[in-house]
Parts: C-alpha cells; sequence; structure tokens
C-alpha cells in the first residue's frame, strides 16, 4: 500500500520533478523579461533582478538534482526527452 497523495506519488519520480522545475524556470524567465520590459523605474528594475536571481537558483538546484539523480539507476535523458515520452 503507497503512502501518500497522488501528487506526492507522481512527484516521486524524478522525471515529473524535473519538469516542475523546469516549468518553474521558464515562468520566472519570462516574469523577468516582461517586468524588465513593462515595469518602468527602479521597481521594474528590483522586480527584473529577483525574477532572474529566482530562476538562477531554480537552475542551480535542478543542476544539483541531476547530478544526485545520476548515481541511481533510473534511466533519465534529460527534459525534452521527458516531454516527448510524455506526449
Amino acid at each position: 500500500m503507497a503512502v501518500g497523495t497522488r501528487l506526492s506519488l507522481q512527484l516521486a519520480d524524478f522525471g515529473t520533478r524535473s519538469l516542475v522545475t523546469h516549468a518553474l524556470m521558464a515562468l520566472g524567465f519570462v516574469g523577468a523579461i516582461v517586468t524588465g520590459l513593462f515595469v518602468e523605474g527602479q521597481l521594474g528594475t528590483v522586480s527584473m533582478a529577483a525574477f532572474i536571481n529566482f530562476t538562477a537558483g531554480l537552475w542551480i538546484s535542478q543542476s544539483i538534482h541531476s547530478l544526485g539523480n545520476a548515481a541511481t539507476e533510473e534511466e533519465y535523458q534529460g527534459v525534452l526527452k521527458e516531454i516527448l515520452n510524455r506526449v
């Protein structure tokens, strides 16, 4: 009997976690572009920098997470292959 909700069981799969992380990185980068282009003044500059820093932090955490997954026997070939497998 599995313990946990359906969502927590899906997130136990590395590929699903990778897709979620990449989606958050994409949203953060789009947020940086939008705030950089459309929010004026110091608020726009600070918001753009915050979104870029958030995206960079996610990128670093995904890289470390991928290195940890490389030691397992799991067959992960990258986020693009993961998307193609799910479509």
